[in-house]
């Protein structure tokens, strides 16, 4: 479902008037959970400046109840059309109740801004829109997320990471539009991930960030200084047309691959002090209900810049204390020889990101569930949604086929967590860096399609842990999940006959799922007791029990 009402723009030629002047009310009239974007007259900058930590700036709105009231951040946006100097200001909102909201206090340390349309109004209507991604408390183990709505989508992403900048391994445009490569995204995936900054095949001229004489530069280690043109054109770009087609903007702040982006929390020419940047994205990100935030990809990767656990730690929390939604979700991505070690660096994650690449069902699902959920290394039980965000790309790069891609991720599935997708042809090459999503190229995703849009209609798969207690001969290759009583599945990836359900008492309706073949069958509809069955020789096939 996407968004109807998305952005509204607030740029009233008359608004700019003293605090003390009359308050206008209902400067603007939106959706709940769509994003009301204000804009504000502020000191003159140019690219020589450095407003993003040298102009502090935040609103506070306030439910004509009394609750919620939210803190947000504004931002410098150059001339407020991508250019590089100006003096517009902007603060992004999205109501998330029916009713009218009141600009209670705007605070900046510039005059001109200070007090500037305190006491408007943003008038909520209602909407059909999802709103934010929340870990559901009510889940089997916390380890699937809700939307704002209550509903439930299975995530299954989809990796582009420098397609912010539009060119390939050739020095050579992609010819695919930032939206338009969205827009084929969302018809096959629920979630895209990439650099908010570009990466290793940049833009010739456009870069995330000004050095100090004010010229484009890729280096994260200026981060202190952003260029609007960028955002507003590319990240922007992209946050919006995800946004219009409900689809998950997973924003990386540094990295993934070259030291240019990953310098970004290093902030060296800022004193090593990364706060201006990462305020600077929750300003601008952190009101969009489909926007996720990874602090890193491979942060302790033992090459170039890296960073330590408490590093992250601390950048997690800067960044959670300038969102304006708690409900945001944040992570960070460690390197493929570690789990996850992030559990006594503080309460600023609500999720767990893995890198573990897998070709089959068994050692998908058990990354998620033995060695990252359940925390077989010892101490308490996690409970946050996991994500193996390398899951599997197909392509030479890694020698993943299609179907190994597919009994991937119907693996990670299995194991009480999401997965992500890429296509790789080759080393650092293909649509996992440069984006130019072809459905053609990368075979695997329309089975990945069908996989999501199966669990979603036919699974609730939120009150599903992973259990098979009640199968018996069973191929060791096999996973299964259990909502005891009610609903049970179970993926198999080879032939097998005689596979025996143990059902519950009560009638039960008994479907399969070819995920391969995309193929759909029921077995029975009347099935109880001691149910026996056959698995097919396809590489990854659902069985679901539902009791009727």
């Amino acid at each position: 479902m996407g968004y109807k009402s998305l952005v509204v723009s607030c740029t009233l030629a008359a608004a700019w008037w003293p605090a003390a002047a009359a308050p206008r009310r209902d400067v603007a009239r939106a959706e709940t959970y769509s994003v009301v974007e204000l804009s504000f007259r502020g000191p003159h900058q140019t690219a020589r400046d450095g407003p993003a930590r040298d102009i502090e700036f935040w609103a506070r709105f306030r439910h004509e109840s009394g609750s919620p009231e939210y803190r947000v951040h504004g931002f410098w946006d150059g001339d407020g059309q991508g250019g590089v100097a100006g003096d517009v200001f902007k603060i992004r909102f999205t109501p998330t109740k029916l009713g009218r909201w009141t600009m209670v206090e705007v605070h900046a340390s510039a005059a001109a801004l200070n007090g500037q349309r305190q006491g408007e109004t943003v008038m909520a209507r209602a909407s059909k829109n999802r709103g934010f991604w929340l870990v559901d408390e009510a889940s089997a183990g916390r380890r699937w997320y809700r939307r704002s709505d209550g509903s439930h989508q299975y995530i299954v992403g989809n990796t582009l990471y420098s397609f912010l900048s539009g060119y390939n391994a050739d020095g050579k445009p992609t010819g695919v539009p930032i939206a338009a490569d969205v827009a084929r995204n969302a018809e096959y995936f629920k979630k895209i991930r990439f650099s908010a900054i570009g990466d290793r095949y940049p833009h010739p001229e456009d870069k995330p960030f000004f050095d100090d004489q004010g010229a484009p530069t890729a280096s994260g280690d200026y981060s202190h200084r952003v260029n609007p043109r960028w955002f507003s054109q590319r990240t922007d770009e992209a946050v919006k047309a995800a946004l219009r087609h409900d689809l998950i903007a997973d924003l990386i702040l540094a990295g993934p691959d070259t030291d240019e982006a990953r310098s970004s929390l290093r902030a060296r020419n800022n004193g090593g002090d990364p706060t201006p940047y990462l305020r600077y994205i929750a300003a601008r990100y952190g009101s969009y209900p489909n926007v996720w935030i990874c602090l890193s990809n491979e942060f302790n990767l033992p090459r170039g810049v890296i960073y330590s656990e408490r590093q992250i730690g601390e950048f997690g929390t800067i960044l959670r204390r300038f969102l304006p939604y708690e409900s945001t979700p944040v992570s960070v991505h460690p390197h493929s020889r570690v789990y996850w070690v992030l559990d006594g660096t503080g309460s600023w994650f609500d999720h767990q990101i893995i890198q573990k690449k897998r070709r089959t069902i068994a050692p998908a699902a058990d990354d998620v569930h033995l060695r990252v959920w359940s925390n077989a290394e010892g101490g308490a039980p996690r409970t946050r949604p996991t994500v193996n965000d390398e899951l599997s790309y197909q392509g030479e790069g890694d020698k993943h086929s299609e179907q190994d891609s597919i009994e991937a991720h119907l693996g990670a599935f299995l194991g009480g967590g999401y997965g992500t997708a890429g296509y790789k042809p080759g080393n650092k090459l293909g649509h996992y860096f440069w984006g130019a999503f072809s459905p053609e190229e990368h075979t695997a995703a329309p089975s990945l399609n069908y996989l999501r849009e199966t669990i979603d209609a036919n699974i609730r798969f939120w009150n599903l842990a992973p259990d098979v207690s009640i199968f018996s001969n069973l191929d060791p290759g096999f996973r299964g999940m259990a909502w005891a009583g009610r609903e049970y599945v179970l993926g198999t990836n080879a032939a097998r006959e005689g596979v025996v359900a143990d059902l519950p008492a009560g009638r039960w309706t008994v479907k399969q799922f070819d995920v391969i073949e995309r193929k759909e069958s029921t077995l029975s509809k009347n099935a109880a007791g001691r149910y026996t069955f056959n698995a097919p020789a396809s590489r990854a096939v659902l069985f679901l029990f539902k009791r009727n």
